[in-house]
């Protein structure tokens, strides 16, 4: 279960910021879920948007991630950031790699998975209803942060994460450690007949992610898609313990007032982001 905890930005106001049980026993990490709170961001942005593609001033932009980095005592030059487009390509970071998305240019596109076994490298993930994945192989020291929407669980990035922490670094599943973070919960994801279908079609566990939940005012069928259970099936398909995964116990949806919501506010709105790191 994942735990909010209030810290203090270098003004005084408070930064709250999400951290998980699971990994709380471990030293070798960092890591943190941010909120929609404790930032400087006005108006649908309000106040921690980390996005720079929703229409937000660059300059409270750069502030908000400011204060990350004062939380986690690194510069802006040690984030890596992804360049998601609800792919399932997984990108193997290095040193090369300090500062892309944030204070240089990205040389990639269509990354939704960051890994890497490079210390003070802050890996970092954007989502508004999707669901983050961090994961942590205290044995290899390596960490990964993936965004995972219905398209990425559709194409299982967290087994193609799990298999490329496996290639590049020697992960046994077996040593993972996952926490699955704020996202929207099964109740408030309606979905279409058609992907219902085809998640219980060629889904590993489709039965018991999608679940048909009356009709609306039209006669229609109505569908509800747990994405957050969909990406436990899948890990425990690539031979993670049950107990090694951690659900979050918020749904980004039903709590507006913490977290930014797609499906509660549309397009107008800012986005959260996910931050992982090895010491």
């Amino acid at each position: 279960m994942l735990e909010l905890h209030s810290y203090q930005n270098r003004d005084g106001s408070e930064l709250p910021l999400l951290e998980s049980a699971l990994f709380s026993p471990f030293s070798g990490i960092r890591h943190a879920y941010a909120t929609r709170l404790g930032g400087v961001s006005e108006g649908e942005w309000s106040s921690m948007n980390l996005s720079f593609t929703r229409g937000d001033r660059e300059e409270d932009v750069r502030e908000n991630f400011h204060r990350i980095a004062e939380h986690f005592s690194v510069p802006e030059s040690r984030f890596v950031l992804s360049h998601q487009t609800h792919k399932d390509r997984v990108r193997t970071v290095t040193e090369e790699d300090a500062g892309k998305g944030l204070t240089r240019e990205r040389d990639y596109t269509d990354v939704d998975a960051l890994i890497t076994d490079v210390p003070r490298l802050l890996l970092t993930v954007f989502w508004a209803d999707c669901v983050p994945l961090l994961f942590y192989d205290p044995r290899k020291r390596a960490i990964g942060a993936v965004h995972s929407g219905w398209r990425g669980t559709f194409s299982r990035i967290a087994s193609r994460t799990v298999e490329a922490m496996r290639r590049e670094y020697g992960t046994e599943p077996s040593d993972l450690f996952i926490s699955i973070g704020p996202s929207i919960c099964g109740s408030c994801y309606e979905v279409s007949e058609e992907l219902s279908e085809r998640f219980l079609r060629d889904f590993p566990g489709g039965e018991r992610v999608v679940s048909f939940t009356g009709r609306n005012a039209g006669g229609e069928r109505k569908y509800h898609l747990n994405l957050r259970e969909a990406n436990r099936q899948l890990l425990l398909e690539e031979g993670i313990s049950e107990d090694r995964i951690e659900l979050p116990g918020f749904c980004t949806c039903c709590n507006p007032k913490l977290f930014f919501s797609h499906r509660f506010s549309g397009e107008r709105r800012g986005n959260q982001a996910a931050f992982l790191m090895l010491l």
